[in-house]
């Protein structure tokens, strides 16, 4: 068993040179159809496949699934940030904590219809920014860092397909249909 293999399903993230409109359109795309994709790859697992492990030590499909509309609310809010503020502090929080509380163990289709409603809100928002307003920045003092919203636009796209994988293979890997 490839531990690496099975935490980054997709391979790690790699942020581009540098980011044409094409490059930002499908981005774009990949964020639309997320919660189509995520729908359609749980809507027929049980609790208990929803309860398993995608890896060794790692979240069940249920912590996966919750944890994208965290993620990505708090995406949209930075994306909000850094499009009318300079250069703004974005405030990191502890994902894995996060997974260990309750609202972790509802039912998904709690989580499933705010992917869908953060995301109509976020593709909204991307659809009628500029080439400008892509070039605008945040500071991640995680990474200590400043990202240019391309580069959390290419990230967070990466992610949706990250977690998304982590479901897909193991439902493969089980042969769950």
């Amino acid at each position: 068993m490839d531990l690496e293999k099975l935490k980054f399903p997709i391979g790690k993230f790699t942020p581009l040179e540098s980011y044409t409109k094409n490059d930002l359109d499908l981005f774009i795309n990949d964020i639309e159809s997320t919660p189509s994709q995520y729908r359609s790859e749980t809507e027929n697992l049980s609790d208990e496949q929803l309860d398993t492990q995608y890896r060794p030590e790692g979240w069940t499909l249920r912590q996966v699934i919750h944890h994208i509309p965290d993620s990505h609310m708090n995406a949209l809010i930075r994306f909000k940030l850094a499009l009318t503020e300079d250069n703004p502090t974005i405030r990191p929080y502890f994902e894995d904590r996060w997974a260990e509380l309750s609202d972790y163990k509802m039912p998904v289709e709690t989580s499933l219809n705010l992917i869908e409603n953060i995301h109509s809100r976020w593709v909204n928002v991307l659809r009628r920014m500029n080439e400008k307003d892509f070039e605008k920045t945040l500071f991640h003092p995680e990474h200590n860092k400043t990202f240019t919203l391309s580069q959390m636009l290419h990230n967070y796209a990466w992610h949706s397909k990250h977690h998304l994988a982590h479901i897909t293979e193991l439902k493969k890997s089980k042969g769950w249909k």
